[in-house]
């Protein structure tokens, strides 16, 4: 009971950090947090599916699917399988993210690796990421630490530096469908 309350104390605030960013729409499916290996797969690609159907996004962002954090991978496979290269499919690019303490914590294989191949850069926006990064003080953690707004600076620095520029957050591209015009 009182993890169903701090859960929803958990929900209420990621809607409101959602609004300060100009996410528009939230919804957590009414999956469990940190739970969802005990879910059914299908159960939640059905449900992912279903928003995809409501919104008929273009483009996918993902958790990266070696992530050590197990709803991370899943919610990979489940949005993959869920964003088919079907006819009717309105998905054109999906990407996956890395999570600092997740991603980089996983074992490495060529298999599990995140290898990013796109870079978005943050130079100009670095400074607002970390004022709304600190609001998640309960996530957040001392340096060295890979979860410290240290850490966190560090590699949206190196991921910039790797590409030539100040700050960049990094993606690997998992699928991309361009149509002739």
């Amino acid at each position: 009971k009182r993890e169903k309350k701090k859960l929803k104390i958990y929900f209420q605030f990621q809607k409101k950090i959602g609004k300060k960013i100009g996410v528009n729409f939230i919804d957590f499916l009414g999956l469990p947090d940190n739970r969802l290996d005990g879910e059914n797969l299908l159960n939640i690609i059905k449900k992912i599916e279903k928003i995809i159907i409501k919104f008929k996004p273009s483009i996918i962002y993902t958790h990266h699917s070696g992530d050590l954090n197990i709803d991370h991978s899943l919610v990979s496979r489940a949005a993959l399988t869920a964003a088919r290269p079907t006819p009717d499919q309105t998905i054109r690019k999906i990407y996956s993210f890395e999570i600092l303490s997740s991603t980089n914590w996983s074992e490495s294989s060529k298999h599990t690796a995140f290898i990013p191949n796109y870079f978005n850069d943050i130079s100009s926006s670095l400074n607002s990421k970390i004022k709304y990064l600190k609001m998640y003080k309960d996530e957040l953690r001392k340096w060295p630490h890979t979860r410290s707004i240290k850490s966190i600076e560090n590699l949206a620095f190196y991921r910039g530096s790797s590409v030539g520029i100040k700050a960049a957050e990094a993606f690997q591209l998992l699928r991309e469908i361009k149509k002739n015009t």
